[in-house]
Order: C-alpha cells, then sequence, then structure tokens
C-alpha cells in the first residue's frame, strides 16, 4: 500500500427527482421519461448515494477536466485546498480563495461538498508544530472554528481527524499525540460539532480496509465515543489498492462492522492500480462491497483522470490520461445500475454516422453528453450539428471542437478521437448556461 503522505500534496421517479434537485449528470431524457441512468454520479443517486471525486482548484480552468467533473460527479472534495498549510499558513491568517473555487463551482451545480481535513499531521504549516500545550489546543481549536464557521451550511461532511493511528493500532506520535494527549480526537469532534451542528463528522485513514489492528485500534474508538455520546457521524476508509495491497477478503465484514455500531462509512479516496480486466474487477467489488451496505453513503475516487493522479504510474483512476472511460468505469457504472449496463444505441446499419445526446439540466446551466457512433464502417472525422434553444449558451466543451457558443454549432473530431471502428463510438461533450434540453444532433462522416 503506498501511503498518503507521498501524495504531491420506484427507480426512475426517484433519478428525475434527484436530478432535478441537485443537479446529477447522466439522465438521459425523452420526452420526459427517465430511459436511463449513464453517469456515475446519476447512477450513484438512485440508491441514495454519491459518486464523488478529488478536485484540484487550479484545474479548473481545464475544460476536458471540468467536461469529465461536471458530467459524471454528484460529490466533491478539495485535494489540498482544505488542508492546514493552504488554509491557515501564518497563526490566525487564514486563505479560503481556492477552496472557495472549488466550493462555488460544486454548489453552482448542485452536488455536495466533503470538507478534507481539518486534524491531520502532515501538510502543517511550520508554525503548528513550534506550539506549547496550551496554544496548541487554542490554535486547533480556534482552526475548527474559523475553517468550519466559514463554509457552515455548506459542507455535507468534514474529515475532522485524519491518520491519527500507526499500522500496529497504537496513536501516531504527532505533535497532537504528543502535546494534548488520547483526548485530541476527542476534543476535535466536540469542537467540530460546536462549529457546525448540521455538518456529518468523520474519522478518516488508510490502510483500515480489511480487519487488522489498525482498523481494531479505530473500530475500538469508535464504539467508545457512541457509547459515550462524543459526536462522530462516519468513518472514511481510503482504499489505495493495487497488486501487493489488493481488496481484502473480509472488506465487506470490516466496513459492516463500523456500520452497526451506528455510524455512516463512505470510501473516501479510492484508487486502484492496474488496468485492463483485473482492475475493472477490483473496482466492481468495491462497488458493490458498498452498494451491499445500507450505511455506505458514498464513493470518492481520489482524482478525475490518470493525468494528474499521485499515483500517475500505477494508472489507477477511472479516465485515462485522454479522459476517455477505462473498462474500470464501465465496470463501475455496471455495478451501480445492479448489473446492468445502460442500453447501447442501436446496432448501426448502412456508412457514416450516428449521434445522440444525454442532457444533464439544472437551474441555470446544463452538461450535454454526445456519443458518436459508427454504422457499419470505418470512420475517420465527423462532426455533429447541433442547435440550442434561444437563450442557452456554450461556455465549455471537450473532446470536441465547437464552431461558435449558440445558436446552431458544430462540433468536430478533436486530434484524438476521430478515427472509430465500425459499430463503436466516441463522446464529447459540452457545458452551457440558460436551457439546454431539446436538441437533437446530426452527425456527417468521412
Amino acid at each position: 500500500m503506498i501511503r498518503k503522505s507521498l501524495r504531491s500534496t420506484a427507480r426512475k421517479a426517484l433519478v428525475l427527482a434527484a436530478a432535478g434537485a441537485t443537479g446529477l449528470a447522466g439522465v438521459v431524457v425523452l420526452s420526459g421519461t427517465a430511459v436511463a441512468a449513464t453517469t456515475l454520479g446519476a447512477s450513484a443517486a438512485e440508491s441514495g448515494r454519491y459518486f464523488g471525486t478529488a478536485v484540484a482548484a487550479n484545474r479548473l480552468s481545464e475544460t476536458d477536466y471540468v467536461g469529465v467533473l461536471n458530467a459524471e460527479f454528484n460529490s466533491v472534495t478539495p485535494e489540498n485546498e482544505m488542508k492546514w498549510d493552504a488554509l491557515e499558513p501564518s497563526r490566525g491568517s487564514f486563505t479560503f480563495a481556492n477552496a472557495d473555487r472549488i466550493v462555488t463551482q460544486a454548489r453552482g451545480r448542485g452536488v455536495s461538498v466533503r470538507g478534507h481535513t481539518l486534524v491531520w499531521h502532515q501538510q502543517l504549516p511550520g508554525w503548528v508544530g513550534g506550539l506549547d500545550t496550551t496554544n496548541l489546543r487554542s490554535a486547533m481549536t480556534n482552526h475548527i472554528n474559523q475553517v468550519m464557521g466559514h463554509w457552515r451550511g455548506q459542507i455535507h461532511s468534514w474529515d475532522v481527524v485524519n491518520e491519527a493511528f500507526e499500522e500496529n493500532g497504537t496513536r501516531r506520535q504527532s505533535a497532537f499525540q504528543q502535546r494534548l494527549g488520547n483526548g485530541y480526537i476527542e476534543e476535535a469532534f466536540r469542537a467540530a460539532r460546536a462549529a457546525d451542528a448540521n455538518a456529518k463528522l468523520c474519522y478518516n485513514d488508510y490502510n483500515t480496509d480489511g480487519q487488522n489492528a489498525k482498523s481494531n485500534a479505530v473500530f475500538a474508538m469508535v464504539q467508545d465515543f457512541k457509547s459515550r455520546g462524543v459526536p462522530i457521524d462516519c468513518v472514511g476508509f481510503q482504499s489505495h489498492f493495487n497488486a501487493q495491497s489488493p481488496v481484502p477478503s473480509d472488506y465487506r465484514a470490516n466496513l459492516q462492522r463500523f456500520a452497526n455500531l451506528g455510524v455512516d462509512v463512505q470510501i473516501t479516496e479510492l484508487d486502484i492500480e492496474g488496468s485492463g480486466t483485473a482492475q475493472a474487477n477490483n473496482y466492481r467489488t468495491v462497488t458493490e462491497t458498498c452498494l451491499a451496505i445500507s450505511r455506505c453513503t458514498g464513493i470518492t475516487v481520489w482524482g478525475v483522470t490518470d493525468k494528474y493522479s499521485w499515483r500517475p504510474n500505477g494508472t489507477p483512476l477511472l479516465f485515462d490520461g485522454n479522459y476517455d472511460k477505462k473498462p474500470a468505469y464501465t465496470a463501475v457504472l455496471t455495478a451501480l445500475n445492479g448489473g446492468t449496463t445502460p442500453p447501447d444505441d442501436p446496432p448501426p446499419t448502412g456508412d457514416g454516422c450516428t449521434a445522440t445526446v444525454s442532457t444533464n439540466q439544472w437551474q441555470g446551466g446544463f452538461v450535454g453528453t454526445v456519443r458518436v457512433t459508427a454504422g457499419a464502417t470505418a470512420v475517420s472525422r465527423w462532426t455533429v450539428a447541433i442547435t440550442l434553444p434561444s437563450g442557452a449558451v456554450v461556455v465549455n466543451s471537450w473532446n470536441a471542437n465547437r464552431s461558435a457558443n449558440s445558436g446552431a454549432i458544430q462540433f468536430a473530431n478533436a486530434a484524438h478521437n476521430g478515427s472509430i471502428a465500425p459499430g463503436q463510438y466516441a463522446e464529447f461533450g459540452y457545458q452551457g448556461t440558460g436551457t439546454g434540453t431539446g436538441v437533437t444532433p446530426t452527425c456527417t462522416a468521412s
């Protein structure tokens, strides 16, 4: 297992109701009827869960990144922007701008935000380590109050304390442990509840996916907290897997025992090294595990694309470096849909290409995902024509080059996705303001 410190930093009706309330992407709508949930967030929402991703503020200016983010995920977690060194680089001086950018972008789409993280031994500014007991306790409480207060009512759940245990189950000898003692975790959770009464309060850690000394220690702490009324609502399991540390055989049983204590369980930083069928099968196992536990409320993958993963050589995410969907993506989507793959377009006939669009509409904005399917012969280049309703304006597009921002728009293939084998497909997307539903795409090929 690679440790996190190495990081560089009635079903159809429910789909429609969720899409209208929270801006979920990927519900195909034909004449007002939900046909299929075709994206991760929309599919997870059918069972009342979220499927999220970690987000970096400096990537929000990249069109392809934002396109996949908006189309697929209904929860976000800032990668580094809410850690102590980013928010309070000097004592009492807070810088919220980068994290605010992520929160604003997410809430503008109606999706939830996980706060990560309030108290952690890593990514601390230097001034924290030099504090004595009294000043460290005061600084910790003030940091929790100021940070949670800034986003009060806007954050669904917080990783209040992160990675406080060693592999053998003992307490990590961080500055907090050494100066404040065993009680600091409880102090942090009580301060967090006072700072925001409605946010879910989580403990988060890695290498706790199966039953072992570390997970046993976390379990004992949560059990003690619940018995004494210490506010804790959820436990996060990071679930970083690879060939050396595969999904453990007791993964489900371990998560279930925590859920039996009366807390939600969340898979918070999922990434699985590998490729092809093996990687896909592992992702399917994790997804099915969460679906099998009623108190598993959601899954977050740690990153949008392999291109920016903290484990880039392991290609551990659902989208490759070109933002194309990997077999692991299909495995997750199929699992979220209860083992059913969303219906494909009818088998191709004749030459040329066809295009279909699924539109995610929320108040004031939309995302369209277009599938271009080759006919009985291969396609080397394609163009899709779409006429948007009056007042709709495209502000981003990905995996295609567009001719205009409103009205009649031509989308031509990008360099990497013009060639489509017979019966196969490529996808592109666009994001806009206004109303984007009711469009009929037409495709021409050469």
